[in-house]
């Protein structure tokens, strides 16, 4: 199969690349490589992809030339593309452009595919609201921008498959950690301390926050196991994550476990709009995909810092 996957050079992004890859796929990723963050991290997952024969066209899906520069024989299109998180530098209009009007922009090019079996949005937790804690049918309370942006793009996407255009759903991912993952995010952040003796900086409050901390490799052995099954996922919202619930405090304590050294933490006024509570339901993912997600907290840690040590050291 020829698998499009949007956002390639990204955290989550490049290793479902890899691992569609590796199965035996044609892959093609596309990417803006954003300045949201050090554009060399991209770069150097763009390196490792290319070791694997995967091939990223440089492009911006807000762009409204998609189809000129974008293959036409894609099978399945996995959309990691956005602008992620709760950044106090992000405009409204930054998340709004890249999730819903780029999202639109992708929709538009993959409803003139022919062969296209499988639209995949890749959606977050964040769609939930501050408790993300219940299944796919609970109404949606996105307490974010990036929430609401993302709540918006796979409503695009969801809305082409109800009115039978194209075969699609949506994978709400749950607090993805692992080599790789975005240098503002906790984990590398909290590795990059430990290591530097630097000090952390800590929202208010957040150490009490309860997240379904879920490795990489787990999640994208949910995101690769829709193919074949367009029957049974097509117009579904399915949550892809960890049932096992850890306080950043714990998260904070596996880090210095493994590093062997303690973390000097600086307490920042209270964020608005983090999640208090995530926990992965994942029924549905069971019963639809056999997903079953076994990679322990501190596995999952040794994992990242031993990427860390090695590639960004």
């Amino acid at each position: 199969m020829k698998i499009l996957v949007t956002g390639a050079a990204g955290f989550i992004g490049s290793h479902t690349a890899e691992r569609l890859s590796k199965m035996g796929h044609e892959v093609v990723g596309v990417d803006n490589f954003s300045p949201y963050y050090d554009v060399k991290l991209k770069r150097s997952n763009e390196n490792v992809l290319k070791d694997s024969g995967i091939y990223i066209i440089n492009k911006d899906l807000r762009d409204s030339d998609l189809r000129e520069h974008l293959p036409k024989d894609v099978n399945y299109i996995y959309h990691f593309a956005a602008h992620p998180g709760i950044s106090s530098h992000s405009s409204f209009h930054d998340y709004l452009s890249n999730n819903i009007l780029g999202t639109k922009n992708l929709v538009d090019y993959a409803l003139q595919l022919p062969d296209l079996k499988l639209f995949v949005n890749i959606g977050t937790s964040s769609v939930y609201g501050l408790e993300a804690t219940c299944s796919e049918i609970s109404e949606p309370k996105p307490a974010s921008y990036y929430g609401v942006t993302k709540l918006a793009a796979e409503q695009l996407v969801l809305q082409k498959s109800r009115e039978q255009k194209l075969n699609a759903c949506s994978l709400r991912l749950y607090s993805v950690i692992g080599p790789r993952e975005r240098p503002e995010k906790l984990y590398t952040k909290l590795i990059a301390s430990g290591i530097k003796k630097e000090t952390f900086p800590l929202f208010e409050g957040s150490q009490n926050h309860i997240r379904s901390f879920t490795y990489v490799g787990d999640i994208v052995d949910g995101v690769v196991g829709v193919i074949g099954k367009e029957a049974l996922v097509n117009t579904q919202v399915i949550n892809l994550g960890t049932e096992a619930e850890h306080t950043t405090k714990q998260g904070i304590e596996a880090v210095e476990a493994v590093l062997g050294t303690s973390i000097t933490i600086k307490t920042l006024p209270k964020r608005t709009g983090d999640q208090l509570r995530t926990k992965a339901n994942i029924d549905k993912a069971k019963a639809l995909l056999n997903y079953n997600p076994q990679t322990t907290l501190a596995e999952a840690v040794k994992q990242q810092v031993a990427w860390y040590k090695h590639h960004i050291l």
